[in-house]
């Protein structure tokens, strides 16, 4: 697995109110108007707002208040192969996978593990987003 995170997600009470609260600070929210998500470039890496319940249950967890921290990290791969094969690295290092890859509903392929304080990653390709060779993610326009 690549030292590198490609979007920190939030899963947040009020997806109107926090994407307000982040371009009063100055952010520009992406043009990228995802129904349902806010994303904010922030350099090579995206800040993601989504609704806590929808985060969890892609996931494929219970927002009960308990394992669940109410955000994610995410590292985007370059192909559904390298998403399967760093799940798989991450299991052999002793993480939980929580939920195994597979297609989303936004055209992309992606699972997820927690590490062993149940902070949880997601690992997924998608091909609506660039990734650079060194890894940055950049935003479509």
């Amino acid at each position: 697995m690549e030292q590198r995170v490609s979007l920190i997600t939030l899963g947040v009470a009020d997806l109107g109110r926090s994407a307000a609260f982040y371009e009063r600070l100055g952010w520009e929210r992406s043009v990228r108007k995802a129904e349902g998500v806010a994303f904010f470039q922030t350099g090579g890496m995206v800040l993601a707002l989504w609704p806590r319940a929808e985060l969890a249950g892609d996931a494929g967890v219970t927002d009960d208040g308990g394992d669940f921290h109410g955000m994610a990290l995410a590292q985007n791969a370059r192909s559904r192969a390298e998403v399967d094969a760093v799940l798989a690295e991450a299991a052999a290092a002793g993480a939980t996978l929580v939920r195994p890859a597979r297609e989303t509903f936004w055209g992309g392929y992606a699972g997820y593990f927690a590490d062993p304080d149940g902070f949880l990653w997601e690992i997924a390709w998608n091909p609506g987003f660039t990734l650079t060779e060194n890894g940055d993610v950049i935003l479509p326009e």
